[in-house]
């Protein structure tokens, strides 16, 4: 009967994504901030005739946070779609993303990485092509695969010159090959790339508003909230360790980039007049701002742009689910058609205030955190960087409060809005545990950021 697969499948899926979740605080609880080497490391070998080869899989301080965010919002998108019609399918794919996204912070062999990190395209494809919203949704779709395949094809080359070169690719033996000057600008440059069209830095970004404003609502959780971040894991684990001396000199170009992605993403938030696209080029900002953290090359720096991207997980993975809630009832998202909202919905007003404070990084919220540090990083590396960098933070505020004001207070426009409802408690559920992790990350940022001294130090 199909309601009994129904309910199975439901069950299926959510006991599957809690028990990742369950396993990854219990990774994260277990976990040693004073322990210079990967933690909870598993080794796999096969060695027989046809196949013979060592895949190892570990943690560091780095990896652990995002491993965790990964588990936490798949099971809140799960929770949020449990209503949908072909929830079978959709479950399906999002737990096939996790997989991929759990292997790829794990792992510690770069071809394995690559692989993963290439193969959650499919998912997504599948994802935004048959459950997105519009028609444009196919051209967004190419565009998506566009940007992050050909950006790829170097780094697949790139990555088979280091294996000629050092008959290894464990992540742990790289970190110890010296390589010359100019194998190193190579190197770092395809590297770049591909993970630059990622985060998305400008002048990459194109793909992303687009991708963002077809996608179903879990799909830009994930987008904005784990897959950007595929982008900064990689800078972190490759280009700043294995390339140290060409991140250097390659720093005045990042510089460059970050800030004109900072200023311009936030001047194109202000223009828009979909909701998502205003939350997708606020991500655009905001991951430039982490970029400039990384090549800040102090620990401050890069422990702000770590915290900035957790944060970002949080903020942004939020405000999408809430443009999701407003979108399920009314089925637009053009900014026009909405304004006081606080007169019949004041739970999601209240709550849509929470989260528009924390993406323009109000003190408390985890978000103040992260880009204090990046600014105070950036500042004692590059006066005029850090300056053109804190502009940007200025107008997150400004595109923050504009939406919040527009959509939240003025008068009811009842000719566009009939069905009067308030967040229910399934909405409320996915809501709450991010609001938690935001103001506690806010408030005590020492009980995170102590696993990442010891790291951002080694690295």
């Amino acid at each position: 009967s199909f309601s009994q697969d129904k309910k199975y499948s439901k069950i299926c899926a959510l006991t599957t994504s809690l028990i990742v979740l369950i396993l990854s605080v219990e990774l994260l609880t277990s976990f040693k901030s004073n322990v210079e080497s990967f933690q909870h490391v598993v080794v796999y070998k096969i060695d027989n005739s046809f196949l013979n080869f060592v895949v190892s899989f570990g943690l560091d301080g780095v990896s652990i946070y995002f491993f965790y965010l990964t588990a936490l919002l798949i099971f809140l998108c799960i929770v949020f779609i449990i209503n949908e019609n072909k929830f079978k399918d959709y479950a399906v794919n999002l737990l096939l993303i996790e997989l991929f996204l759990c292997i790829i912070f794990s792992v510690l062999d770069l071809m394995i990485f690559y692989i993963f990190f290439e193969a959650i395209l499919v998912p997504m494809y599948l994802l935004i092509g048959i459950w997105g919203s519009r028609e444009r949704k196919i051209r967004a779709v190419y565009l998506f695969f566009f940007y992050t395949l050909c950006s790829s094809l170097l780094f697949l080359i790139s990555i088979l010159y280091i294996y000629n070169k050092t008959g290894s690719l464990s992540l742990e033996y790289l970190m110890t090959v010296e390589f010359t000057f100019t194998e190193q600008l190579f190197l770092w440059s395809a590297f770049f790339l591909s993970f630059a069209s990622k985060i998305p830095m400008f002048p990459f970004h194109i793909w992303l508003p687009e991708a963002h404003v077809e996608a179903p609502t879990v799909g830009s959780v994930l987008l904005a909230g784990i897959l950007l971040k595929l982008g900064v894991y990689g800078l972190l684990r490759f280009n700043l360790t294995v390339f140290a001396d060409a991140s250097f000199y390659f720093s005045p170009l990042v510089y460059l980039m970050s800030c004109i992605g900072v200023v311009y993403a936030s001047l194109a938030a202000l223009r828009q007049t979909d909701l998502k696209r205003i939350i997708a080029y606020s991500s655009v900002a905001h991951m430039n701002l982490v970029t400039l953290g990384i090549f800040s090359f102090n620990s401050i720096g890069v422990e702000g742009a770590i915290v900035q991207s957790i944060s970002h997980g949080f903020v942004s993975g939020g405000l999408f689910f809430l443009i999701g809630i407003v979108y399920n009832r009314y089925h637009t998202r053009y900014l026009y058609y909405y304004g006081g909202i606080v007169h019949y919905m004041p739970i999601y007003s209240a709550t849509f205030l929470v989260f528009t404070l924390a993406n323009i990084a109000l003190p408390t919220t985890s978000s103040f955190v992260g880009e204090f540090l990046i600014l105070s990083g950036i500042y004692k590396t590059n006066v005029v960087t850090g300056i053109i960098a804190a502009l940007g933070v200025i107008l997150s505020g400004a595109y923050s409060l504009w939406l919040y004001n527009k959509m939240t207070f003025g008068n009811l426009k009842v000719t566009f809005l009939s069905k009067f409802q308030d967040i229910n408690f399934r909405e409320f559920f996915i809501m709450f545990p991010l609001f938690i992790y935001i103001v506690i990350l806010g408030i005590f940022p020492s009980y995170f950021t102590q696993n990442l001294h010891f790291v951002v130090n080694t690295l």
